[in-house]
């Protein structure tokens, strides 16, 4: 499984749970896979995509927890919660713990976010994050792969956040 520090809307979502039952869990997360364009590999109808397979230009819905197997992918027209802008491998080699792998999610995404969104960071109205393997994640299945996320903190976007330079 993947760790992430996304979620900002996790309580809400918590709550349309409760508040929704079965109903609303597969409205959010989707019963069936996303699907992907053949030529583009773009995400053209909303479903779950797994953790291992987002790439950059994916875009998705936030979900609650804080370790995910899967995400709710859908096309980055419709409205969406976050957006993939950049990947990173972290070297082969034992899992170097918790601490240094959040530090190298920390700069490279830090460093790649200005070129993809066109401000600094330190000047946007945008935030980012990521995903990142975990020790099990490591060990288990190879993970060495950073996902950067960017979001906008006041709510859901339409289209790509690709050079918004906002």
């Amino acid at each position: 499984m993947r760790l992430h520090r996304i979620i900002p809307a996790a309580a809400l979502v918590s709550s349309m749970i409760l508040l929704g039952g079965c109903s609303t869990i597969t409205n959010l997360i989707g019963g069936d896979q996303a699907v992907r364009d053949a030529d583009t590999g773009q995400v053209t109808e909303s479903g779950k995509a797994d953790a291992f397979t987002i790439k950059v230009g994916d875009c998705f819905n936030d979900q609650s927890g804080e370790q995910i197997s899967d995400v709710p992918a859908v096309p980055c027209t419709d409205p969406h919660d976050n957006e993939v802008y950049y990947d990173l491998t972290m070297p082969a080699g034992d899992y170097p713990g918790d601490s240094a792998v959040t530090d190298a999610a920390e700069k490279g995404c830090g460093d790649a976010f200005s070129t993809f969104v066109g401000v600094p960071y330190e000047e946007s109205t945008l935030e980012f994050s990521y995903l990142f393997p975990t020790k099990d994640s490591w060990e288990g299945a190879d993970d060495r792969l950073i996902s950067c996320i960017v979001y906008d903190r006041s709510g859901k976007v339409t289209g790509s956040l690709a050079g918004a330079a906002r």
